[in-house]
Parts: structure tokens; C-alpha cells; sequence
């Protein structure tokens, strides 16, 4: 990997995560149990320690290059952006719990999707910004 590390990488890559994040929900809160879900956990394990150690090699490396000033500004943007979203619909899902058509279960299951959903967003409006250089 003799690329040089981009901003715009590391933002997508989170996307990773948040599926990651999402199967591990699915792991610890289902209530069935069929033979192939051990497979299906053996895999995500080994793919999250693979790209764990692929990932951080390559933060390391973009830690030591100089930075891109316009994509850091237009990423803390989109964070800003992003976390406005993530407290309107956390309160959309407290709102749900409160009147009790949401258990908890159900709960954690749409919080794990906005962060999913939030993870595409923040990548795209980062593409976005990035290239009309807003």
C-alpha cells in the first residue's frame, strides 16, 4: 500500500465500523439460534481483527503525512451536521420507547441503524463538500 493515505478513506471506512457495529448487535440480541449463525460470527470475528490491524496501519501512516486543511474544515462540518441529525432521531426513538411501541431490543436495533445510516451520510455530504470545495 504505497498510496498516499486520503481523509476521504478514513471517512468511508467508518462505514466498516458502523456494519460491524451493527452485526454485533445482531450477535448479542437475537433470540433464535440456527446452525449457520456460528459460522457467520467466526467470519465477522476474524474479519475485525484483519481490518483492525489493516486500519490501523494505514491512521499511522496518515497520521505522519500533512494534512489537507479544506477536508478537515469540511469534515468537522459534516460532524456538526451529523450530530444534529443523530439527536433528533435519538429523541424520534426515546419519543417511540416512551409510549412503549419500541422495546428495548427494538430500541438498540434503530439506534444501531441511524449510526449506520448517519455513517453513509457523514461519508457522502463529506464527498460532496470535498469536491465542490465548499
Amino acid at each position: 500500500m504505497a498510496s498516499k493515505v486520503t481523509l476521504k478513506e478514513l471517512v468511508g471506512t467508518k462505514i466498516i465500523y458502523a456494519v460491524l457495529l451493527v452485526c454485533y448487535y445482531w450477535m448479542w440480541a437475537r433470540r433464535d439460534w440456527h446452525n449457520y449463525y456460528e459460522t457467520i460470527q467466526n467470519i465477522v470475528a476474524v474479519f475485525t481483527v484483519v481490518f483492525f490491524a489493516l486500519q490501523a496501519n494505514r491512521i499511522r501512516k496518515y497520521s505522519k503525512e500533512e494534512k489537507d486543511e479544506l477536508a478537515v474544515r469540511n469534515l468537522r462540518r459534516v460532524d456538526a451536521i451529523g450530530w444534529k441529525l443523530l439527536v433528533a432521531a435519538d429523541i424520534v426513538i426515546a419519543f417511540g420507547c416512551a409510549v412503549t411501541f419500541l422495546d428495548g431490543r427494538m430500541a438498540g436495533y434503530a439506534l444501531v441503524s441511524v449510526i449506520l445510516a448517519l455513517t453513509v451520510i457523514r461519508f457522502v455530504l463529506f464527498c460532496v463538500m470535498d469536491r465542490t470545495g465548499i
